[in-house]
């Protein structure tokens, strides 16, 4: 079994150019989707962000049109629900990254607001949008 580490944004908002702030979080397809997958194959997830806040999904991503539809948008709540590492996220900087096997960042417009530089010490990555086709 692999243990994997999630980090996910602790953003409610993000600021854009103009001062104005606007609604956000984390994609709601960009979790549950890799989460119901690898912890269905029996891996563990952990979920680290800034400041260990519990993760806000980003509302517009549970729309239906955004989802997939109705059931989509239910699929993904469902799976986001379920998901007890959601509420006990530890703090990021407490993370040891040699605890873990691998390392996924759920996009969405969130992780650009608190994650848009280099964490100190950690090696250089990439993050991207989870396809399930």
């Amino acid at each position: 079994m692999a243990k994997l580490l999630f980090v996910v944004t602790g953003a409610t908002y993000l600021t854009l150019k103009d001062g104005t702030r606007y609604a956000t979080g984390y994609w709601a397809e960009e979790f549950a989707n890799p989460y119901k997958a690898i912890t269905e194959a029996g891996h563990e997830v952990v979920v680290a962000t800034p400041n260990g806040v519990t993760p806000n999904v980003d509302m517009m991503s549970l729309r239906p049109e955004m989802a997939g539809g109705v059931q989509g948008a239910l699929d993904l709540e469902a799976i986001i629900r379920s998901a007890e590492t959601m509420r006990r996220p530890i703090r990021l900087s407490d993370v040891r990254l040699e605890d873990y096997d691998a390392v996924y960042l759920p996009g969405g417009h969130g992780p650009m607001q608190v994650m848009r530089r280099r964490v100190s010490g950690w090696p250089p990555g990439r993050s991207g949008c989870w396809r399930t086709s």
